[in-house]
């Protein structure tokens, strides 16, 4: 678990703040959920043999005995909240959050066990029309941060629930035959959750997955038309994908569509975002039957992948616009109104004051990484007057008006 420093918060909130503004574009709705659940909310909905349940979750008694977490994903708590307060059952609902969520795994770059994600989660909508949207919003994301040349969007369908099982049976037929040849952690999953065999990044098992059954072969026609009309709207759309027979989520309660955006800049770590569809979470929980589609992307390893691609724009990096300071010690308190004054007049324009003393000036407001500096003076007549830099470039002599005009060019500009 990491803190988030000043240096690096303004990149946070550009992403932060772009995120929203794409959500906002497509009509979705913030929902903020606590950090804490029940235990057994993410039991129900994970599935108690996944790793996340098994060796993941951080979960302690409060001082009544009941079983909390934190929670690990998202997904299940916005259910959890939307079915509390009536807003599924006949519905069609479009919702985001972010926040951290917390994992106990072994630490590397672009993950850590306190971590960060925004989550989609749709409700309501039966079709693929929902499903296109979601991933059309992702890529339209990506364009506004400048990153979809550098992710690929990957697709496949898991089926339904009976088809996922019919084919659950047959691989772990085929498998169990081969067992001894599978890698460690894919004897374990044998007996636990067999799909994510599919996409262990052990070269021996993949060699003997070329051959196991295949899970379009299991699919029901139902799921079929779906994704068909998923991929017609995609290609419609100019949204490229690349369908992957093997791709499967972690989660139990995925069904029909599951997608991931993968990278190859950030070394094994690839995946920044995934989701997919999960009908029968709703019903798992205790609601009632209820269509719903989401996805999630970690914001560590968005950031990071902004920052290996020097996508970041300038003025995120620099958190001030103008710095401003006094010739002499009895100015400081008129600098302390001018600044305010340049507030009211530039609305947005960020100012931050030198306090301290007079020494090294200059250095200090290079330190800061602002544009513009300015530093005021006092003529013969106590009128206020100034000398600004831009850049490091000196403009001599300007009179009080004069200075707020040149301001107003630099900043505006």
């Amino acid at each position: 678990m990491n803190d988030i420093l000043p240096d690096q918060t303004p990149v946070w909130q550009y992403l932060e703040r772009t995120v929203k503004n794409v959500l906002s574009a497509y009509g979705y709705s913030e929902v903020r959920m606590p950090v804490v659940e029940q235990t057994s909310l993410f039991k129900r909905s994970i599935g108690e043999v996944t790793d996340i349940v098994e060796k993941e979750m951080y979960t302690f008694d409060d001082r009544n005995g009941e079983s909390l977490t934190l929670r690990p994903e998202g997904t299940a708590s916005c259910v959890r909240a939307a079915e509390e307060h009536g807003l599924l059952f006949n519905q069609m609902q479009r919702f985001w959050y972010q926040g951290p969520m917390f994992r106990y795994e072994r630490p590397q770059k672009g993950r850590y066990r306190q971590f960060h994600q925004v989550g989609v989660e749709t409700f309501g909508m039966p079709n693929a029309d929902i499903d296109a949207e979601v991933i059309m919003l992702s890529a339209r994301l990506w364009k506004q941060l400048g990153l979809l040349d550098s992710v690929t969007l990957q697709l496949n369908t898991l089926g339904s629930n009976e088809a996922r099982a019919d084919y659950k049976q047959a691989l772990v037929e085929y498998l169990s035959a081969r067992k001894d040849q599978l890698d460690e952690d894919s004897q374990r999953r044998l007996e636990t959750n067999p799909l994510r065999i599919l996409d262990s990044k052990d070269q021996n098992t993949q060699a003997l997955l070329d051959d196991a059954p295949v899970l379009t072969d299991y699919l029901d026609e139902e799921s079929r038309q779906h994704f068909s009309e998923l991929t017609q709207m995609l290609d419609d759309a100019g949204v490229q994908y690349e369908i992957n027979p093997r791709l499967v989520r972690g989660l139990d309660y995925y069904c029909k569509t599951v997608f991931e955006w993968v990278t190859d800049k950030l070394g094994a770590q690839g995946t920044v975002c995934a989701g997919g569809r999960y009908d029968g979470l709703v019903k798992q929980l205790g609601g009632r039957p209820t269509p719903a589609v989401g996805f999630a992307m970690g914001v560590e390893r968005l950031i990071l992948l902004l920052e290996t691609l020097d996508l970041i724009p300038q003025a995120v990096k620099q958190p001030f616009d103008l710095y401003l300071a006094a010739e002499h010690k009895g100015l400081q308190s008129k600098v302390v109104l001018y600044a305010d004054r340049l507030r009211d007049r530039f609305e947005g324009l960020r100012v931050q004051i030198h306090c301290g003393g007079q020494k090294n000036i200059r250095q200090k407001a290079q330190q800061t990484g602002a544009p513009i500096v300015l530093l005021l003076k006092e003529t013969d007549n106590q009128e206020l007057c100034g000398t600004v830099w831009y850049n490091g470039e000196p403009i001599f002599d300007l009179e009080e008006g004069q200075v707020q005009d040149k301001i107003a060019s630099i900043w505006q500009a």
